[in-house]
Formats: C-alpha cells, sequence, structure tokens
C-alpha cells in the first residue's frame, strides 16, 4: 500500500498444510441470474441448486506467498518496480493463470525511467457488457519482499481466480483480475491501465474490488465503504462468522481502487491494517495488541512469511471469493460429466511411480481436447514430484514436472490436457513418483471432467 507522503526506501515449513474446509454461504445475487451447482463429483449431474462461494485454501494461498518470497531472496530481497523480483512474479502469477485456463495479457508502462506491467486475467465466460473486476498491487517497496503489503492480497486473489476455474464457475458477469505495478509509486500501474481503457469499455466494469493487505500481524477488519451495496456484502459475510468490521480510513484513496473511483467505477475492498496503531477498542473485539501497529513491519525489510496472520490471511480470502460469487452470479458447473478417485495412495519418498485409477464408461467417441484433471495431491515438497495423466490408450500425458526451485507444499491444480485421440470410456489413471528424498506425501484424490 503507497504512504500518503509517498513510498519508503528504506522458510518456507515443509510441514504439509491442511486444506481448510468450511461451509458454503448462500449466494445473494446482484442484478444477475443464478443457475446450477455441481455437488460431490460424480459420473452424473447432481440437482440443480445455487451456486455458493467454495472454501479458499489457505495452503494455497502461503504457498503463493512462499514462493513470492523465495522470488524477492532470490532478486536482492525485493519485488519493487523496475526490478527483477517484479517481473519474476509477474511470470509466476501468469503461469499459474495461464495453465488454469485464463486468457491472460500483460500491459507494459514507464515510470522512473524502468518498464513497470500489468498482468490482467479474463475467465471465459459471462455477459461482456457486465464485469466484476477483482484487483491488487504485487510491486513491494525496495526496503523488502513485501509478503503482506502486497502479497498478501495478490496470494489471495490469485486462489480466488484458481478456485474459480477448479471449480469451474460459470459466472452471470464476466469476471476480470488483476496484479498492480508500481503501486508503490502512487499507483502507476492501475492508472495507467484505468486512463488507456476506452469509455466503453469503462462503463462495462459494474464494479471493482481491491485487496492491499489482508494478512496485518496485529490484524484489524476494515471494509472500504465507497460503494453501499458491495460494502453491504462484504459487511454481511464477517458478520456472518461474528466479526464487527470498521470503515477503512488509513488507506483511503491510498491504493488501486482510487484510479477506478476517479473514473466513476464503483468499487470496493478490505484492508487490515497498516502502521496506524490499534486502539485499546479495537483490541477488545479483534484481540491482538493494543497500542501496536497492526503491522509493524509495513515497508520493512521483516515483511516476510513470518509478518503473517493467518486467520486474517484466511478470513479475507474467503470473504473474497464471497464477494467473487455474490456480485457477479452464476453457477459451479464444469460443463460436463466428472468422475473421481477419493481413495489415498501413498507415494514412496524417492520410489517407484504409483497410479490411481478411475473406470470411465456410458461416453460416446473420444476425450476431449481440453480434458479437465483435478489434482489433489498432499506433499511436503511438491517439486520432488512428476506426474502424468495415462489414457486407455496406456499413453502418458505430462501434467507436471519436477522442479528443485518448487519448494510449496501440496499440488491442488486442475490441468487441461488434449486427450482427443483417446477413447473416452476406459481406464485412466493418474501416476505419480517422487524422484527426490526426504519428503512423503499421498495422492487424496483426482478427477476427470468431460
Amino acid at each position: 500500500m503507497l504512504e500518503l507522503t509517498g513510498p519508503t526506501l528504506p522458510r518456507r515449513s515443509r510441514a504439509v498444510a491442511l486444506l481448510a474446509t468450511g461451509a458454503a454461504l448462500t449466494a445473494t445475487l446482484l442484478g444477475a441470474a443464478s443457475g446450477t451447482a455441481l455437488a460431490e463429483p460424480t459420473a452424473a449431474k447432481a440437482p440443480a441448486k445455487a451456486a455458493a462461494a467454495p472454501d479458499i485454501s489457505l495452503a494455497n494461498v502461503k504457498a503463493h506467498l512462499s514462493q513470492l518470497q523465495s522470488i524477492a531472496s532470490a532478486n536482492g530481497g525485493n519485488r519493487a518496480h523496475g526490478r527483477s523480483g517484479y517481473k519474476a512474479s509477474i511470470d509466476y502469477v501468469k503461469g499459474k493463470l495461464d495453465a488454469a485456463g485464463f486468457t491472460t495479457s500483460v500491459q507494459q508502462f514507464t515510470s522512473g525511467g524502468s518498464t513497470g506491467y500489468n498482468l490482467v486475467a479474463d475467465w471465459p465466460g459471462g455477459d461482456a457488457n457486465h464485469v466484476l473486476f477483482a484487483g491488487a498491487h504485487l510491486d513491494s517497496v525496495s526496503a523488502g519482499p513485501g509478503i503482506n503489503d502486497n502479497g498478501s492480497g495478490s496470494a489471495a486473489v490469485l486462489e480466488t481466480a484458481l478456485t474459480v476455474a477448479r471449480e469451474g464457475y460459470k459466472p452471470g458477469k464476466h469476471l476480470r483480475f488483476a496484479w498492480w505495478g508500481a503501486e508503490e509509486l502512487g499507483m502507476v500501474g492501475s492508472r495507467y491501465y484505468v486512463n488507456n481503457l476506452p469509455a466503453t469499455e469503462r462503463a462495462k466494469i459494474d464494479g471493482y474490488l481491491n485487496f492491499d493487505m489482508l494478512a496485518s500481524p496485529n490484524a484489524g477488519y476494515f471494509v472500504y465503504d465507497d460503494d453501499p451495496t458491495i460494502e453491504g456484502v462484504f459487511k454481511t459475510w464477517f458478520a456472518g462468522k461474528n466479526i464487527s468490521t470498521e470503515i477503512e480510513t488509513e488507506g483511503d484513496g491510498r491504493s488501486d481502487h482510487a484510479p477506478f473511483k476517479s473514473a466513476g467505477i464503483r468499487v470496493g475492498g478490505l484492508f487490515s491494517g497498516a502502521e496506524t496503531r490499534k486502539s485499546a477498542a479495537q483490541a477488545q473485539k479483534w484481540g491482538g495488541t493494543a497500542g501496536q501497529a497492526f503491522d509493524r513491519c509495513y515497508h520493512s525489510s521483516c515483511d516476510s512469511t513470518s509478518n503473517i496472520n493467518d486467520k486474517a490471511l484466511d478470513l479475507n480470502s474467503d470473504a473474497i471469493a464471497h464477494a467473487v460469487w455474490t456480485l457477479s452470479g452464476g453457477s459451479t458447473d464444469p460443463g460436463g460429466t466428472s468422475f473421481e478417485n477419493a481413495a489415498d495412495v501413498a507415494i514412496p519418498d524417492a520410489g517407484a511411480a504409483v497410479e490411481s485409477s478411475i473406470s470411465v464408461t456410458g461416453r460416446t467417441g473420444n476425450a476431449p481436447s481440453a480434458l479437465k484433471v483435478g489434482v489433489d495431491i498432499k506433499h511436503t515438497w511438491r517439486g520432488d514430484l512428476v506426474v502424468d495423466l495415462v489414457g486407455p490408450s496406456g499413453r502418458a500425458y505430462r501434467v507436471k514436472s519436477s522442479s528443485g526451485s518448487d519448494s510449496a507444499d501440496n499440488v491442488v491444480e486442475t490441468f487441461t490436457v488434449d486427450a482427443s485421440s483417446e477413447t473416452a470410456n476406459g481406464t485412466w489413471k493418474l501416476r505419480v513418483q517422487d524422484i527426490g528424498a526426504q519428503d512423503s506425501g499421498y495422492i487424496d484424490s483426482w478427477k476427470l471432467t468431460f
């Protein structure tokens, strides 16, 4: 988050993280049609029901933060505009979105003599004349890695977008996500985007949601009050969790919603506090320490992965999903029949490959050119894993290679495979091998969606 007076210049855990599970909230749609939802994946469609936001995996969000920390550590300790760490951050986020089926574009701009980048990702479908937009700035200050400011918002928005893909969400409105550059220099990236957006395209944006600093260690729960409808969606969600919120004033106009608001676009968002000190009344209702800054590492070198409040990050990530689902309207339906194997299969450490099988029946013709392979593998070092889909013909399709630099936990992703040369009916296998020592895991579940 940008300071009022301008920018300040001044290991990961190898334990298996448990994916958060929670009850989905019923969507209150904002001028959009409701649809059908797919329940637990089976070989047949579930009865129609209103789509509701899924739980966002805290483990996955923290895995993104670990990657941003690694990027900063490998690039001079920061991810600031014009530095190699920022470009590497853009490349990381873009790679995840491209693999999930988003249409991505990178917009370049210049600030301070250096090239900056905005990353914009569109989810296919939805009413193109009604766009719901969510974003966060991806840059840090030069003083540190910027894991709370604003790795937290960037990672939460990224995992929400990936969950949209994983769930096969079909929004009533068109969904767009963005990661902005050079926010710390005065919202340069987001302002460039808005200023270069034709008036006809601006008019299609029904709302922009901004997320800047969501996991402050001494966290507060602040909601933007710029638009009453968007504000109400967030406040109602937190009230359902018995959490009182306050109007966000500390960072008002200091983040990337400001250019959108100035252009007449409705905005909203969440914030967990920066350099302002928590009052006694706030400590009483939210916990934490009165008289201490919400984030004592704000714009400092100590804004690392140890500067994260897991509870605040988890709650705010789920609130983002709730707002995206509620304000976009739609259905969770991958658009076809799903087959799943939920039996656990142990993966031996540095051992032979193991397989989990799914028998597909009742299909005609060949498999699609965009077969969805949903994978949930628990593992303490995902970089050790090689993952293949094996078709009924015995042909193997590589969906994940090993990587010595990928130190995060778990593989929870949906891969797209061109399996059009395979007959749809038959036995499909997920083949997984751990090629490195010292870490362990298991196939939790996997599914095919035709």
